[in-house]
């Protein structure tokens, strides 16, 4: 979810099994002022389909609506934390927010449209500008503020 689609931490801590709509082939991001749908590709939709079994499998009992759940938080209806999200990619020597910028950036190099990455991210329209403007610094002028 974040190297395909740029998904924050917090919006993956946050999902709930209600936000997966499966049929669709989407997924309800729902943020304090806003909700974003990520369209899923077909290998982010077959991930999902394999984590969801596994899931019900291991946990076929849980009350947790959330999404991602661990061993400690199976039995409770809290989200998993922010740390067990960020851990997942220290094996690699990677940061979460380094692969989710680095996922927008590269998005921002193949358009100059700004209105695309905040569709396709749900970032807003700044961060989409600063984004561009990263990307391409000989063709725009100064950085929005």
């Amino acid at each position: 979810m974040v190297a395909l689609h740029a998904t924050s931490g917090t919006d993956l801590r946050n999902l709930v099994l209600a936000d997966v709509l499966l049929t669709r082939r989407q997924l309800l991001i729902r943020r304090p002022h806003s909700r974003h749908v990520v369209h899923l590709d077909d290998t982010t939709d077959a991930l999902l389909h394999a984590w969801l079994r596994y899931r019900h499998q291991r946990w076929p009992r849980t009350v947790n609506a959330h999404l991602l759940v661990t061993q400690q938080t199976v039995s409770a209806t809290d989200p998993v934390s922010a740390d067990y999200v960020y851990r997942r990619f220290d094996p690699a020597g990677l940061t979460l927010r380094a692969v989710r910028a680095d996922r927008i950036l590269d998005e921002a190099r193949e358009t100059e449209d700004p209105v695309h990455l905040v569709r396709v991210f749900g970032i807003s329209i700044t961060t989409a500008m600063k984004c561009i403007h990263a990307a391409h610094p000989h063709r725009l002028g100064p950085v929005p503020r």
